[in-house]
């Protein structure tokens, strides 16, 4: 199983007054902090090296994964967003492919980390992105990103909602010059190559991006356990 890179550095602005004075990440959900969900889920799926970056309120993330074996890789000088981010994180991570996750997503059915390493295809693909239909998609606001052809290719505008993990191969990384950057930027380098796939999530999915969010999360996971 690929390396996970757990995105925790993030400020939360749309999450407060709750991200005042705690991390986005430490936010509980039916008392289980959204990083221990992240952390969860990757060690279900068999990920036995994970990374989580850290910026905003970052030592109390610190505190959080005191004595887990879990590595850090600290932006407390420069918030690289999630290119950068990724890119400053790789010595951390190794060679080879990576996944990635966002930890403010509740999910609910198969193990979405499980479900793109069994969908990978290193001859095809440079990037997998698990994406889930607009019209499942919890505490979405806005339109869907992406559009999927027959073959399982991505195109950019569409009914699918990027669902916040996916896995990649990090070599392209090193073609972007800039030190702040967001993934978009190398996905779309592999969308014009062609080299971009994208599988569906058949489960739960709801977005933690603001506090109303929160009872949309509950009531999902209360639905998935009747």
């Amino acid at each position: 199983m690929p390396p996970l890179m757990i995105f925790a550095a993030g400020k939360g602005t749309r999450m407060a007054p709750l991200t005042d004075t705690v991390p986005k990440p430490l936010i509980e959900v039916e008392g289980k902090s959204l990083l221990d969900r992240a952390i969860d889920m990757g060690r279900d799926a068999g990920v036995s090296k994970m990374v989580v970056n850290t910026h905003y309120l970052g030592q109390q993330i610190h505190d959080h994964l005191s004595g887990s074996g879990i590595g850090i890789s600290d932006e407390a000088d420069l918030l690289l967003e999630t290119g950068g981010g990724l890119r400053k994180a790789l010595p951390l991570l190794g060679d080879g492919p990576v996944m990635t996750l966002n930890p403010d997503v509740i999910w609910t059915g198969p193990n979405p980390l499980s479900a793109l390493q069994m969908a990978w295809d290193p001859q095809r693909m440079d990037a997998l992105l698990m994406l889930v239909p607009h019209d499942r998609a919890r505490g979405r606001i806005g339109p869907g990103d992406f559009s999927l052809d027959h073959t399982g290719r991505i195109s950019r505008k569409g009914d699918f909602v990027y669902a916040g993990c996916h896995m990649l191969k990090t070599e392209r990384l090193a073609e972007i010059s800039d030190e702040t950057f967001s993934l978009n930027k190398l996905w779309d380098l592999l969308i014009g190559d062609n080299r971009a796939y994208g599988v569906t999530h058949p489960g739960g999915w709801c977005d933690l991006g603001r506090p109303e969010t929160i009872p949309l999360a509950e009531a999902m996971l209360a639905e998935h356990v009747v």
